[in-house]
């Protein structure tokens, strides 16, 4: 009904504009031929009666004698027909040879006006013929002493007015005929196009984010398609990745808990079990649920970044972030036999939340030392220019693969599933790091270090310490 009702809409507004143009196709020019033909009459018929009044005008007094006389003198003007009246309005002179007026009274309106001292005239155009009356005042020394009217009966004129009529109406037809169809046509077209892409709309409503508004073209519709189908196709990835992160964590969920569960129904169901099993198990059972706290609070943070959640941004000096950070982390990389230095090249700071880049450094960091061996590094480099603050990572520990690189910053990717379970890791961390560094305007790159290992370098627009030009 939407799609017919649109069209009927589209169709009505061409067809009124159009009848619109028509009406006045039809009505302006006649209007405006009439009051040419109109005044080309008054011109011409007042003349001929000026004529005539001069001719009259010379007699002391009106008699059916001299008007006669002196109507004799006035050349032939082609009037239908031509009155003179005395000042009574007696009329003297009758040019219509049958059935002829004269010796009665002639109180037409304008032979009255004419008695008045006044010139009058008066036209119509009806029945197909223009009735033309015009009347002037018979005047001697300053008296009116009668009046000469003239009435004329012109049918050429007429029809070619008429014909001018017919042929407007006979063009107005062909034009509105050609209008209704090309209104029809073009409703339909323009419906069409949106109901393809009304048929879109709905489909991706129902789920099939895939569906592609197929309209053709290069006007706005067809670029309107072209955001639908743009949109549709974000919504179809952004569903994908909805569906894969609610089943990797869900997934991620569950093993800790299944491992809690295992591990409480041990303790549970072994009789005797001695108290050093209970310590290590429980021992276990808080590994476990340390797992199981990290998960949700990086699942959390990862929610907070998605909405658009951030800490305001300030300006943060860089190396005591990375000398908190590597005082922290120094116990656990001891633990692993990891050498852990940093080296700050060139005192910096950024706009970002401390919160922020801390995580970065600490997630960088972190995880080089947990996949790095006995006896290996991991060195974190800050530097950059007085634009751009550059702050590398690295370690000769056991590296990615190329293959995997490109989708080591991808939420719950792991190179290695299993090693990283042994690790503690969510498959989190680096996810988080790229958020955070892109939402801060700045960007993350991984590469393979010359002589093993990996290096992770970051680069976040750099604040202008005092004094710097």
């Amino acid at each position: 009904m939407r799609r017919a009702s649109l069209q009927v809409k589209f169709g009505l507004s061409y067809i009124l504009v159009i009848a619109a143009v028509l009406v006045f196709m039809n009505t302006y020019p006649l209007i405006v031929s009439e009051n040419l033909v109109v005044r080309s009459k008054q011109t011409t018929l007042q003349s001929s009666v000026s004529v005539m009044v001069t001719a009259l005008s010379g007699l002391e007094e009106l008699s059916e004698e001299n008007v006669a006389s002196a109507m004799t003198l006035v050349e032939d003007t082609g009037i239908s027909r031509i009155l003179v009246t005395d000042a009574a309005g007696r009329i003297l002179y009758d040019t219509r040879e049958t059935d002829g007026a004269v010796g009665r009274y002639g109180l037409y309106t304008e032979i009255v006006q004419a008695l008045r001292g006044y010139d009058a005239f008066y036209a119509d155009f009806t029945d197909g013929a223009f009735r033309s009356r015009a009347a002037s005042p018979v005047i001697y020394r300053s008296q009116t002493i009668g009046a000469v009217y003239a009435y004329e009966y012109d049918v050429e004129q007429a029809t070619l007015l008429l014909t001018l009529q017919k042929n407007l109406l006979r063009i107005s037809a062909a034009v509105a005929g050609f209008v209704v169809l090309l209104s029809l046509l073009l409703s339909r077209m323009l419906t069409r196009r949106f109901g393809v892409l009304l048929e879109a709309i709905r489909r991706v409503r129902e789920g099939a984010y895939s569906y592609h508004a197929e309209i053709g073209g290069r006007d706005e519709i067809s670029e309107i398609a072209e955001e639908f189908n743009s949109l549709s196709d974000r919504l179809q990835t952004t569903e994908e990745a909805r569906r894969r992160f609610v089943s990797d964590a869900s997934h991620e969920l569950k093993t800790p808990l299944a491992g809690i569960r295992l591990l409480s129904d041990s303790i549970l169901q072994t009789e005797d079990i001695d108290a050093a099993t209970v310590r290590e198990f429980v021992g276990d059972i808080v590994q476990e649920t340390d797992r199981l706290t990290r998960i949700t609070e990086n699942l959390l943070r990862l929610t907070r970044l998605d909405s658009g959640i951030v800490e305001p941004a300030q300006s943060v000096a860089v190396a005591p972030v990375i000398e908190r950070v590597v005082r922290m982390l120094r116990l656990v990389a001891d633990e692993k036999r990891v050498e852990l230095t940093y080296l700050v090249e060139r005192e910096q700071s950024v706009r970002a939340g401390v919160d922020d880049l801390h995580q970065i450094i600490y997630n960088l960091t972190e995880n080089a030392i947990k996949y790095n061996r006995p006896g290996g590094f991991v060195r974190v480099t800050l530097g950059g220019t007085e634009d751009e603050c550059v702050l590398r990572v690295e370690d000769n520990g056991i590296g990615i693969p190329e293959e995997d690189m490109p989708r080591v910053f991808d939420r719950f990717y792991r190179v290695d599933k299993m090693r990283s379970r042994a690790a503690g890791g969510t498959g989190l961390g680096l996810s988080i790091v790229a958020d955070t560094v892109r939402r801060r305007g700045g960007s993350i790159a991984v590469s393979a270090r010359a002589g093993g290992g990996t290096c992770f370098t970051v680069r976040l627009p750099a604040v202008r310490r005092e004094g710097e030009t």
